[in-house]
C-alpha cells in the first residue's frame, strides 16, 4: 500500500532535521569495534566475568565464538507486571543455550510502580526514573561482554530507561521482553465509579480497598490502556518485540515459548547469528513515526509526548509535539479501550489485538513496512499473532480478516474517530497537550474563572470544603521537572469527575503530568514552560478567566497581553515541598532537567 502523503511529509520533515544529529548518532554505532566485545577484554577482566558461570557457559564464553546475551532485568515481587520476570533469566539461559550461546544476567534496574506512588511524596522520582534506569542500563553493559541484549520490563518509564539505555549500546542487537497482562477483574468503570464514591465522601476506605483490589488482584499488568500497556504496543510497533508478544497473559504455555524464543532470535541478531541488526541502526526515524501513529490510532498514555521524543534523542532523532499534532490530524482512532472506552487490554487482545491493528494501518499507508525488526526487515511480520501448534511448536497466524469486537477495535475504513485525538494547545500561556479521545465531545470547550493551586493536595482541601462546586478552571502549578520532578496527578481525576458530573464545566491546566489515566475531564497537561521555568502559569490569579478549547486547539487566559506580561510571577512555597523524596539525590536532575518538550530528560543537556 502506498503511504499516506502526510506520513511521507512528516518522516521526511523528522529526516532533515535530524541529519546532522543521526549521522553523529550513527558514526558513534559504527566505531563499535566488529569483533566480539570480550575480544578486548584482558586475561584477568574475562575471568572475573565468567567465574561464577556453570562448567558449560564458561568454556563457551571464553572460547569467544558464540554469542554471550545481556539480560537486564527490572524485576522485582512487588510490582504485579514485573513479578513473572522473575523465571525469565533462567529460562532465557536455557533458550540460548540450545543454539549454541550463553546468557548472563548483566545487572538490574529499579523499578517503581506509579501505582503505588500516585498521590504519595515518592511519585516525585518517577519521571526521573527514567533516566536512572537508562543509565542503569548503560551500566550494566559496560563490561563489554556481550553479543546482543535482552531486556525485561513492561511499565511506565522502566521501558522507555530500557531502550534509551539501549540505544546508548546501539551497536548491541536488542530484544524487549515482555511478561503480559493479569486476568480482568472488575470494569475499569465499576473501578472509576467507586472512586468517585469515595472522594466524595459516599463510601468509606473498605469498600474502596475491596474494589481496587478486586481490579489489581494478580500478577500481571493493570489491564487498562496506560503508560505500561501502551509501552508494550511501541514496542510492537517499533519491531522490538517478538511478533505478538505484548499481551499474552502470564503464566501460560504460549508466554513460556516467546520468552525462550526471544533468546534464540537474539542469538540469530547477532554478529556471530548472521542476521545481524544493531538497535541503534534499526530504530530510526521511520521507526519512531511508526511509534507515534501507534499510539494515536490506539488513544494511548500521554507519558508517551515526553517518552518518544526522548527516545527519538537517544538515536538521533528530533521530534516535537508538532509532529504529534500534524499526524494525530490524519491517524484515525481505531481502538477504544480504557480510559478511551469501556474494555481493557485483555479484551482488545481477544478482538484482534496487535496484528489486526498493525495489518490495518499498514494497509491504509499509515506505517512504514520498511524498517528493520528483530525478526528482519518489515513491519508487515507484525501483522500475525503467535500460537502453538497441535505438537507443541511456536507458529505465528494471520491477523483475522474482521475484529471480533466492533466496539473495541476496528478496521480504518471504519473507525470510532477520523483522528487520534490527541492535540497540541497553545495561546498565552505556552504550549500544553490533551488527550480528546477519552473526553466527551460536550467538554471539549470550557470557559470559566481559575482557582489557583501549587499542590494537589491544596486543590483536594478545597473541593472538600465544597470550594469548587462551580463553572472552574483548575489551575495546579509548580510540577514540572525543574520543581518537583513532574508528578503525575492522576489523584485528581476522581474529584474533578464528581464536579463535572454535578453539571458544571471544569478543565485542569497544569505543568505536571496526568498519565495514560487521563480522561473524562479535559486538562491541558505538560504546559511550558513550567512555572519555575518562566511559565505564564506561575503569573495566574484566582478568578482568571481560562478559555480551553479542545476543538480549535488554544488555551489562553482572558487577558490583555499587557496585563499578563506586567505581571509578577509568583515564588512557589518551598516549605510545602521540603520533606519531597530524593530531593538531595536528584538534585542534579532538578538543576539539568529539560522541559516537557524536550521528553523531561537530562540527557538533552548532556549530548
Amino acid at each position: 500500500m502506498t503511504l499516506h502523503p502526510k506520513i511521507v511529509e512528516i518522516t521526511e520533515r523528522v529526516r532533515q532535521r535530524s541529519a546532522a544529529t543521526r549521522a553523529a548518532y550513527l558514526a558513534r554505532v559504527s566505531a563499535a569495534p566488529a569483533a566480539t566485545n570480550r575480544s578486548e577484554l584482558s586475561c584477568t577482566n574475562l575471568a572475573h566475568a565468567f567465574a561464577a558461570s556453570p562448567a558449560q557457559d564458561k568454556l563457551a564464553i571464553r572460547e569467544l565464538r558464540s554469542p554471550n546475551l545481556a539480560i537486564v532485568t527490572a524485576y522485582n515481587d512487588m510490582l504485579s507486571a514485573h513479578q513473572p520476570l522473575r523465571d525469565y533469566p533462567e529460562w532465557l539461559k536455557e533458550a540460548a543455550r540450545s543454539v549454541g550461546a550463553t546468557a548472563q544476567v548483566a545487572g538490574g534496574v529499579p523499578a517503581m510502580c506509579d501505582g503505588v506512588t500516585q498521590g504519595q511524596p515518592g511519585m516525585e522520582l518517577s519521571l526521573f526514573s527514567r533516566d536512572v534506569i537508562a543509565m542503569a542500563t548503560a551500566v550494566s553493559l559496560s563490561h563489554n561482554m556481550f553479543d546482543a541484549a535482552l531486556y525485561l520490563g513492561v511499565c511506565d518509564k522502566i521501558v522507555p530507561g530500557l531502550l534509551i539505555g539501549a540505544l546508548s549500546f546501539g551497536h548491541l542487537p536488542a530484544v524487549f521482553v515482555p511478561a503480559g497482562p493479569m486476568p480482568s477483574g472488575i470494569t475499569n468503570d465499576e473501578k472509576a465509579k467507586v472512586r468517585q464514591l469515595h472522594a466524595a465522601g459516599q463510601i468509606g476506605s473498605d469498600a474502596l480497598l475491596e474494589a481496587e483490589s478486586k481490579a489489581y488482584h494478580s500478577a500481571g499488568t493493570c489491564t487498562f490502556y496506560g503508560t505500561a500497556n501502551s509501552n508494550q504496543m511501541l514496542m510492537e510497533v517499533l519491531g522490538l518485540h517478538l511478533p505478538g508478544a505484548a499481551f499474552v497473559p502470564p503464566g501460560t504455555a504460549l508466554r513460556y515459548a516467546l520468552t525462550q524464543e526471544a533468546a534464540r532470535q537474539a542469538v540469530a541478531i547477532s554478529r556471530q547469528g548472521g542476521a545481524y541488526t544493531p538497535v541503534g541502526q534499526m530504530i530510526d526515524e521511520r521507526s519512531i513515526i511508526n511509534a507515534i501513529v501507534g499510539l494515536l490510532a490506539t488513544g494511548g498514555s500521554t507519558n508517551h509526548t515526553l517518552h518518544l521524543v526522548a527516545i527519538a534523542r537517544a538515536a538521533g532523532v528530533i521530534i516535537d509535539w508538532d509532529d504529534f499534532d500534524a499526524l494525530s490530524a490524519v491517524v484515525p482512532l481505531l481502538a477504544r479501550v480504557y480510559p478511551n472506552g469501556a474494555a481493557d487490554v485483555n479484551q482488545f487482545h481477544r478482538a484482534g489485538g496487535m496484528a489486526f491493528l498493525i495489518r490495518e494501518l499498514l494497509a491504509a499507508g499509515l506505517l512504514h513496512d520498511d524498517v528493520q525488526t528483530v525478526m528482519g526487515v518489515g513491519l508487515s511480520r507484525y501483522a500475525q499473532s503467535p500460537a502453538l501448534s497441535s505438537d507443541g511448536r511456536l507458529v505465528w497466524v494471520d491477523a483475522p480478516s474482521e475484529s471480533g469486537d466492533a466496539g473495541i477495535l476496528r478496521p480504518a475504513s471504519e473507525p470510532f474517530s477520523h483522528d487520534g485525538g490527541l492535540k497540541v494547545l497553545q495561546g498565552n500561556l505556552g504550549r500544553s497537550v490533551i488527550k480528546v479521545s477519552a473526553v466527551k465531545p460536550q467538554h471539549r470547550v470550557v470557559e470559566a474563572p481559575a482557582r489557583v493551586f501549587e499542590s494537589q493536595n491544596a486543590m483536594l482541601d478545597a473541593a472538600k470544603r465544597g470550594e469548587l462546586d462551580r463553572d472552574v478552571v483548575v489551575v495546579v502549578r509548580f510540577q514540572g521537572p525543574r520543581a518537583n520532578g513532574m508528578p503525575e496527578l492522576h489523584k485528581l481525576t476522581p474529584t474533578l469527575a464528581n464536579i463535572q458530573d454535578k453539571g458544571f464545566k471544569v478543565a485542569l491546566v497544569t505543568d505536571g503530568r496526568m498519565s495514560g489515566a487521563s480522561g473524562k475531564i479535559p486538562a491541558a497537561i505538560h504546559l511550558t514552560p513550567e512555572a519555575l521555568a518562566g511559565g505564564e502559569i506561575a503569573k495566574l490569579r484566582d478568578g482568571d478567566v481560562i478559555r480551553l478549547d479542545a476543538e480549535t486547539g488554544r488555551l489562553e487566559a482572558v487577558l490583555a497581553e499587557a496585563d499578563l506580561r506586567a505581571r509578577t510571577a509568583v515564588s512557589p512555597d518551598i516549605r510545602a515541598n521540603e520533606w519531597g523524596m530524593g530531593r538531595e539525590l536528584f538534585g542534579v536532575f532538578r538543576n539539568a532537567v529539560g522541559g516537557a518538550e524536550l521528553g523531561g530528560s537530562v540527557f538533552e543537556t548532556f549530548h
